[in-house]
């Protein structure tokens, strides 16, 4: 079943699981939150896209006019599309990230900083600092492939369990409580607050059609959890 928060004649918003894909893959064997809406719908439309393993606010149109119409949304930087992420170490408390990216020239699917890439801004703020981790707004200015990936990895501080752009490492409450963790008796071994890369899509805000429109996505459970317990025992 899909979180859907938002849906007109338009349009249809929907908070995504981290884990499902946005749209079909080529073989088209996966479900995605397209093809699971082109069951409940019909025809639909994509807007934009989302990483598999990034949860949060994404939205399809359900007709022609209406696809046009928010695709030169998207494309241009009137649209207000803010993330919140959790981050290695301890970046600036404010900061604008201002550089170009592309395709690696030989690794498939792999975006890189480069000054040959299409331009890509994002800007941020920390909301809150952790002994080792930082939890950052993100606002990006631009909609480049990977682009908050990207940027948080040339910052320096890349997002927590990104195994592409990151050290990879799940997060794990052992690494938080360290002389105070036990393993409970029931488990074999210890499972990880942070399996996927800690990267949520929070905020949506448009002009459409003469009214404004504002979407939030609550943070998903494994999110929550970590911020949790990164209160309790990292602060």
């Amino acid at each position: 079943m899909l979180d859907i928060l938002f849906e007109d004649d338009d349009l249809i918003v929907i908070n995504k699981p981290a884990g499902l894909l946005s749209i079909p893959d080529r073989f088209g064997k996966t479900d995605s939150v397209k093809s699971l809406l082109i069951e409940k719908l019909g025809n639909i439309f994509t807007v934009h896209r989302l990483d598999q393993f990034t949860s949060g606010l994404i939205l399809f149109a359900k007709n022609a006019e209406a696809h046009k119409a928010l695709s030169e949304l998207f494309e241009g930087r009137t649209i207000v599309k803010k993330y919140v992420g959790l981050v290695l170490g301890r970046p600036p408390q404010t900061g604008t990230i201002d550089q170009a990216i592309m395709e690696h020239p030989v690794k498939k699917g792999l975006m890189i900083a480069h000054a040959k890439g299409k331009e890509a801004l994002t800007s941020f703020e920390v909301i809150k600092y952790y002994k080792q981790y930082a939890w950052v707004s993100f606002q990006i200015h631009t909609g480049r492939t990977h682009q908050i990936r990207v940027h948080a990895k040339q910052l320096g501080h890349p997002l927590v369990a990104d195994e592409v752009y990151g050290d990879g490492e799940k997060l794990m409450l052992s690494g938080i409580k360290k002389k105070n963790f036990k393993l409970s008796k029931s488990e074999e071994e210890e499972r990880p607050l942070m399996a996927r890369q800690a990267l949520h899509a929070h905020t949506i805000a448009f002009e459409f059609k003469g009214k404004g429109l504002q979407f939030e996505a609550p943070l998903p459970k494994d999110i929550a959890a970590c911020l949790k317990q990164l209160d309790k025992w990292n602060s």
